[in-house]
């Protein structure tokens, strides 16, 4: 029989001298999923200054016992009062536990970039194998607190330092050889993330209560008011920097009260209190421009 000199047409034919193959290059994260990652985190972001906001006006505006609620703030004015979270101590103790957190996701037996970084890398590590320790420091801080009213000034304490340890638990999970069921670690991330809540309202309000204190304490740095009535308005508070003067029956606006400080205005209605006012005894006064009342706004006295 002839020399069969031809290929089979299912035979493979002969590799490239270079012994590469062409593959296909890897699909890229699709657009839309960026998007729907970016809208959830700022969702995230926006619900939890919302949250933040009422929390500060509520403690605020609750010293001089008026509620947000009643004085029709929206949702944009209780995000931007959450920026009154935004101190030096509150920023530095968030890039401190961003710090940590980012740190203690390494092992200590890979090596970082810088000596810092390993050192610090080490010494999280460490610290994430007595995360125990720490919630046991934090729940002793809330036992003091609830029951003996101890260290009042930072009962934020307790609850940092407890969501502080279960992250750090979290941490310690994720490094061991045998990683625990994915329902564990769940259950420290959502216990964690309740506890650094509570620790965020308790210092929200805690700030909105000093901040209401100082400018009640200062009343005369703030805007004045100046309120003229045709009729006695029947101001009266114990406060001394309330003052009335009657012009005489000669005056259409005879009747004059001064010594008053604007705490906020709010669809035609100012909320103002007399110079020296006191949160538990003295009154806050609702004032509303009309035919017979004439109201000036004064700038306040450094």
């Amino acid at each position: 029989m002839p020399a069969v000199t031809g290929r089979y047409v299912n035979e493979p034919g002969p590799r490239s001298s270079t012994g590469l193959e062409r593959t296909d290059p890897p699909a890229g994260t699709p657009p839309t999923a960026l998007i729907n990652i970016v809208v959830a985190q700022a969702s995230f972001i926006a619900a939890l200054m919302f949250y933040v906001g009422v929390i500060y006006t509520g403690a605020y505006y609750g010293y001089f016992h008026l509620s947000p609620f009643a004085l029709g703030f929206g949702f944009g004015e209780f995000v931007l009062h959450s920026l009154h979270l935004v101190t030096f101590p509150v920023l530095v103790g968030a890039a401190v536990l961003c710090f940590v957190m980012a740190t203690a996701g390494h092992q200590p037996q890979k090596r970082l970039h810088g000596v810092l970084m390993h050192s610090a890398g080490r010494g999280v590590s460490a610290l994430a194998r007595h995360y125990l320790v720490v919630v046991a420091a934090g729940l002793l801080l809330l036992v003091l607190w609830w029951q003996w009213r101890v260290l009042l000034p930072y009962r934020w304490a307790g609850p940092l330092l407890v969501g502080f340890g279960l992250m750090l638990g979290v941490v310690r999970q994720a490094g061991l050889s045998r990683p625990r069921s994915p329902w564990e670690t769940a259950l420290l991330v959502l216990a964690a993330g309740l506890f650094l809540l509570w620790a965020i309202t308790l210092v929200s309000g805690q700030l909105g209560e000093r901040n209401a204190r100082n400018d009640a304490r200062n009343a005369t740095l703030r805007t004045g008011l100046v309120v003229h009535s045709a009729q006695s308005l029947s101001l009266s508070s114990w406060a001394p920097g309330l003052r009335h003067r009657d012009l005489g029956a000669g005056v259409h606006f005879r009747h004059r009260y001064e010594g008053l400080r604007l705490i906020v205005e709010r669809a035609g209605r100012y909320y103002a209190v007399p110079i020296g006012w006191r949160a538990r005894t003295d009154n806050v006064f609702i004032l509303r421009e009309g035919e017979g009342v004439r109201i000036e706004l004064t700038p306040g006295v450094q």
